[in-house]
């Protein structure tokens, strides 16, 4: 398809390349790591789950015991297995044990790696079959539900309360919506453990705990199967416990997770080779099941400015791109984010937003694009914020976004009633329907405003790309070229989490989750 934006396929296709020259790298620091929430990721894999006596989740209690006695090198799954083969126990009754202090698994006899890993390997193959039973759910009902046609309506319930978010995301269903995103509560992402059970309160959100998933994805199933329409369920997988609540997210069929490469380094201070190893695994958990990932590059526009920091958000897509790549995800599952977020006191500022989104859109032409409305200049004024998010709306639909989350008038003032979702959307319909193919309809005037625009963002992003590969993702981060924000190799949060794998480690989901045979 022609470029609309006349862009330099080449200029494309080198800025490709440099973000894959820049991901591999990572890689190879990624591939000699492991972490403590990549390791409780593979235990709940292997049905590990419930709290001890105190309420610590059981992942944490079996890992930080393993690391404690200095045996975090050699794998969760090898202890396991081996404990396996020394007790006759199951993981779950060996994990029961150990929080009971009836086990130390570091301490007993030793058998090979290879026996341990073929011990275990029954579990991971049961585990594999009841992702993959989910999977299977969700294509059902999309042959006989179907769906909401794109861009997808997205709204948000963050009451705090599971219970009153599933009647609030019921109501917003009936209303129209097609993806429902339970916001999580303030500062989970800085929990080095993922709470248990079903909860009542939260500020700012409700926490994300697997009960909760479970909870909200059969209410929804509900609502989908009365009104004949699947409605999709989002939640984050990100921050201190980012695999580990994608697997979660496997496991009760959610079907889009915030999941970004940088974002967790940069706007919670969590330390980046701690983000880094960890995106890996949940990646390559979102990419088995079929999961559309959410990055965050619209935060960069809430920190930095967003007509002179666009080239960022584009360099990182293509960064974000990359390492989904390795992680065997599929283009249609690459949810990149963007973001209506200029200063609408920027003459012609319309016409940049346009232009940027055309940009992602033939940039990444299979890519389920995520666009965020309009937040950081948004006032107070219902009026205006209203008229901001049509504006908002009308780009979304002229440039085939696909995962649309819709402003709310109401913006900077509450968390969303339901009759703020119902106008919102109202809005994006209305706007959907008599513009539906504008898109089709108008071409841009050569090396007019649109075009340029496009073309100098591209070419800095190209540069920015080239700048990282020559100093490295790291240092890039240190100096502060993404969002504006500046961050430590050795600062923030998590770093005495990560270590070096040891010989005979193994992790057996990911071989397996990757497509490669036992």
């Amino acid at each position: 398809m022609a470029s609309k934006l006349n862009l330099d396929p080449k200029i494309i296709d080198g800025a490709r390349s440099c973000a894959a020259r820049i991901a591999h790298s990572m890689q190879e620091f990624i591939d000699r790591h492991t972490t403590v929430s990549t390791e409780r990721t593979i235990l709940r894999l292997l049905g590990v789950d419930g709290v001890d006596e105190v309420d610590t989740p059981l992942p944490n209690v079996v890992v930080d015991q393993i690391k404690e006695a200095g045996g975090l090198p050699r794998g969760v799954a090898y202890w396991i297995g081996n404990a396996m083969i020394q007790t006759g126990l199951t993981p779950q009754e060996i994990a029961e044990k150990m929080a009971a202090g009836q086990l130390e698994i570091t301490k007993l006899p030793t058998a090979p790696a290879e026996e341990a890993e073929e011990k275990i390997m029954p579990v991971v193959l049961g585990a594999l079959e009841k992702i993959k039973a989910q999977t299977a759910k969700r294509n059902n009902y999309l042959a006989t539900l179907g769906e909401g046609r794109k861009p997808y309506l997205y709204v948000i319930v963050a009451t705090g309360n599971i219970y009153e978010d599933v009647i609030q995301a019921q109501a917003a269903a009936r209303q129209g919506a097609d993806i429902i995103a339970v916001i999580r509560t303030t500062a989970q992402s800085l929990l080095d453990y993922v709470p248990y059970g079903p909860t009542t309160e939260g500020f700012g959100g409700t926490y994300a705990t697997q009960e909760n998933f479970r909870i909200m994805r059969k209410a929804l199933d509900e609502v989908g199967e009365e009104i004949g329409k699947y409605i999709r369920l989002c939640n984050y997988s990100s921050g201190m416990c980012m695999p580990e609540i994608a697997a979660m997210g496997a496991i009760e069929r959610l079907d889009v997770m915030l999941n970004d490469a940088i974002y967790g380094i940069l706007f919670r201070d969590i330390n980046m080779q701690r983000t880094l190893v960890d995106q890996f695994f949940s990646r390559v958990i979102i990419g088995y099941c079929d999961i559309i990932f959410n990055s965050g590059e619209d935060n960069y526009l809430t920190t930095d400015d967003a007509y002179e920091a666009a080239h960022t958000v584009l360099a990182s897509q293509f960064i974000n791109e990359q390492f989904a790549v390795i992680a065997n995800v599929k283009e249609e599952q690459m949810g990149l984010g963007h973001a209506f977020e200029m200063d609408p006191e920027i003459e012609n500022g319309f016409l940049y937003e346009l232009s940027q989104a055309v940009m992602a859109r033939e940039i990444f032409p299979k890519a389920p694009l995520k666009y965020m409305p309009p937040t950081k200049f948004m006032t107070g004024n219902i009026f205006k914020g209203h008229i901001q998010d049509a504006l908002f709306n009308l780009v979304s639909v002229w440039t085939d976004q696909s995962l649309q989350l819709l402003g709310m008038l109401t913006e900077a003032i509450h968390t969303p009633h339901m009759h703020d979702r119902y106008l919102s959307i109202e809005n994006a319909s209305y706007i959907f329907n008599n513009a539906r193919d504008i898109g089709q309809e108008v071409e841009f005037k050569k090396d007019g405003i649109i075009q340029k625009r496009a073309q100098n963002v591209l070419d800095d992003a190209n540069k920015l790309l080239h700048d990282i590969e020559k100093e490295g993702l790291f240092s890039t981060i240190e100096q502060g070229k993404f969002g504006g924000i500046k961050r430590s190799r050795e600062g923030g949060k998590g770093l005495e989490g990560v270590c070096v794998k040891g010989e005979g480690y193994f992790n057996p989901f990911i071989p397996l989750m990757m497509g490669g045979a036992k």
